[in-house]
């Protein structure tokens, strides 16, 4: 039998509940030895540039929103911070309230325009198939574990699933889950035409193409650009306010050079294992020749073994 790839209704039971893996079944229990705690969180009246300094800070790529009493209003996430600064439509914030001045966008925005104001949540009496369920049939990877009062106690992310249900070879081939349409940049490109890709495709990462297209020279990600901002590098060679000036920088100047990479033919639980072990949720699928072939995501690998 293949894998069983997630599309949509076709693994939803007739109570539209998902036909979880024996693998979860067995590891069924309450999400709060799982989350990730203290949630890392900002109030919804700091600006964008405190969110950007807080996730570069913690090295998180989400937080979580809280109102003056400290309760559950809302996340932001880095690919938030990305379609803002350049890659999607609140790009026009930028350009229309703050005349594209760098850092008044930065200074001056709060964290509320940029928010999902009504996230999915968990709570902390949750069990392990309802956080999944959440993150499955949403497409989300990080949900707020809230106290019965709507304060914040944690978050479960892909990456905290995924290390605790895999433990053991899944017998699944890394090329039978894997992203084959990869959506790549030039190393040539600028910083905006990267954000615009990753808010366009949807895609935390994306690789870096040589100039010609022939070889991969880098991977650039939504955590990058928080990093490049977070850590006000992006103003250290700043020749006006203009913030396309920033985006006009190359994507060779911030992306990773150090490309984590495994074999098409490996077993998920590998790739698990690599992507916890070098700090990343995604790496560069290749041949036995060192082809790239595609991409596998911390996602691809959670459903994959919760539904398969």
């Amino acid at each position: 039998m293949g894998v069983r790839r997630w599309e949509g209704t076709k693994y939803l039971r007739a109570d539209s509940e998902p036909n979880w893996s024996q693998r979860v079944k067995e590891k069924e229990g309450d999400i709060i030895s799982i989350a990730s705690k203290p949630a890392i969180s900002i109030t919804f009246t700091s600006t964008i540039l405190e969110a950007l300094e807080l996730m570069y800070s913690k090295r998180v790529r989400g937080l979580v929103v809280v109102d003056s009493s400290n309760k559950l209003r809302g996340t932001i996430m880095a690919t938030d911070i990305v379609n803002y600064l350049g890659g999607g439509k609140l790009y026009s914030i930028v350009e229309q309230r703050h005349k594209r001045d760098v850092f008044s966008a930065l200074r001056s925005e709060s964290v509320e325009s940029l928010m999902n104001p009504t996230p999915l949540y968990a709570t902390t009496s949750s069990k392990l198939s309802e956080v999944l369920r959440i993150m499955v049939l949403n497409g989300i990877g990080l949900v707020p574990i809230i106290l019965s009062d709507g304060t914040p106690y944690g978050v479960v992310t892909e990456h905290d699933l995924v290390r605790y249900l895999v433990n053991k070879d899944v017998n699944v081939k890394v090329k039978d889950v894997m992203t084959t349409s990869l959506v790549a940049a030039f190393e040539t490109d600028s910083l905006k035409r990267a954000a615009q890709l990753m808010s366009l495709y949807g895609f935390r990462r994306i690789p870096v193409l040589s100039s010609d297209g022939s070889y991969l020279v880098g991977v650039v990600s939504a955590m990058d650009f928080i990093s490049y901002f977070g850590s006000h590098e992006a103003f250290e060679k700043l020749s006006s306010y203009d913030i396309e000036d920033v985006l006009s920088t190359r994507v060779s100047e911030i992306m990773s050079k150090d490309v984590a990479t495994i074999n098409e033919d490996a077993d998920i639980a590998e790739a698990a294992s690599l992507m916890n072990a070098r700090n990343t949720n995604s790496l560069i699928v290749v041949d036995q020749n060192n082809e790239v072939k595609g991409i596998v995501t911390e996602r691809d690998v959670l459903i994959s073994i919760a539904l398969r």
